[in-house]
């Protein structure tokens, strides 16, 4: 049995909002379609047969580019956190104003990070309910992220079967994304021979044990391939209490690369992306891994005074933007050039 990165996460949030939420609260209910059709292209957020917000690049007119020799399959995290009593567990496929919400947040502002280094394709997928993290009915709550998980393989399986070739991939995730990028990658990558094709993993926003693979191991440096990267970022001096923290837990500085604890000044970032696509802020954020967990001061913005939070979810891609994006590039660059 698949198991999954289910961790006690209380506080995930999706927004600088509030995190409490009503979600379901009958018992699960199976969908009336079982499997989603891949084939259709309406099915995905991302995808290089169509144009979408994955393609754009921040502070600038211009598009990724479409001949890229890599691929990167992205998972997005929980977008679903409608209020309601009688809300399902998992929503339909064809919610139109939920998939327009995943790809004005998630698919512009965390998918598009890693559009220079590969063709992005990102499946719309039945996610769970944010509630499914902290219910007391675990019996729905694993069955909605079975179901996830069943949509999110259906499309990889589509994704090898039609597009690749046996052309290199990363993997790439946030928060319920990791948790299905992680069942992905035991089914599919971890000692089966599609791991010689990964390029990396980019496991984001939920605790990763580093001993979740049992061949695929957390990188120690910006140039290793086929291991994975992980962090959860927070206020630094704050020591969350509801959530697994401590040194079992994978985390990689993402100004580094590397899981040297050393603190790295904001100097090191190459830009992040915070509300407005449409800027690059260079050297707004520093990193400095503790615990399992990765810490950063709060940097400035339009507001920033107003924001208190010491979770820092919603921005782990964010802060980290430009960094991301080179090193998803220098790590396709090295494979490829060891493959020639």
């Amino acid at each position: 049995m698949i198991r999954y990165l289910l961790f006690p996460i209380l506080f995930i949030v999706v927004q600088f909002t509030s995190c409490k939420t009503y979600g379901p609260s009958n018992g699960f209910n199976p969908p009336e379609i079982l499997d989603v059709d891949y084939s259709n292209l309406n099915h995905w957020a991302a995808h290089p047969d169509k144009r979408d917000n994955a393609d754009k690049i921040p502070g600038s007119d211009r598009t990724a580019p479409s001949n890229l020799k890599a691929d990167v399959f992205f998972i997005h995290p929980t977008i679903y956190t409608d209020k309601g009593k009688d809300l399902p567990w998992n929503p339909k496929i064809t919610d139109s104003e939920l998939n327009t919400r995943v790809d004005d947040s998630t698919v512009k502002f965390q998918a598009s990070a890693f559009n220079g280094a590969g063709r992005v394709f990102a499946p719309r997928y039945r996610q769970a309910h944010l509630i499914s993290y902290s219910t007391d009915d675990k019996i729905s709550a694993k069955k909605a992220f079975e179901l996830a998980y069943r949509d999110v393989k259906n499309a990889f399986e589509h994704y090898l079967k039609y597009y690749n070739n046996g052309r290199p991939v990363i993997i790439a995730s946030h928060s319920q994304g990791t948790t299905h990028a992680g069942s992905l990658i035991k089914e599919f990558f971890d000692r089966s021979p599609l791991q010689q094709q990964l390029v990396a993993a980019y496991l984001i926003g939920l605790p990763v044990p580093k001993d979740y693979f049992k061949s695929i191991f957390p990188c120690e440096s910006a140039t290793e391939l086929g291991c994975f990267v992980s962090w959860r970022t927070f206020k630094s001096g704050y020591i969350p209490d509801d959530r697994p923290v401590d040194d079992s837990i994978a985390v990689t500085n993402p100004l580094t690369w590397t899981t040297d604890t050393t603190y790295v000044s904001k100097n090191k970032n190459l830009g992040a992306v915070l509300k407005d696509f449409n800027r690059i802020l260079p050297q707004r954020v520093d990193a400095q891994i503790h615990e399992g967990i990765l810490w950063a001061n709060k940097p400035r913005f339009p507001w920033s005074f107003l924001f208190r939070r010491k979770n820092y979810h919603i921005a782990d891609i964010n802060f980290y933007y430009v960094n991301i994006k080179e090193n998803a590039k220098r790590r396709v660059k090295i494979y490829l050039d060891a493959k020639n």
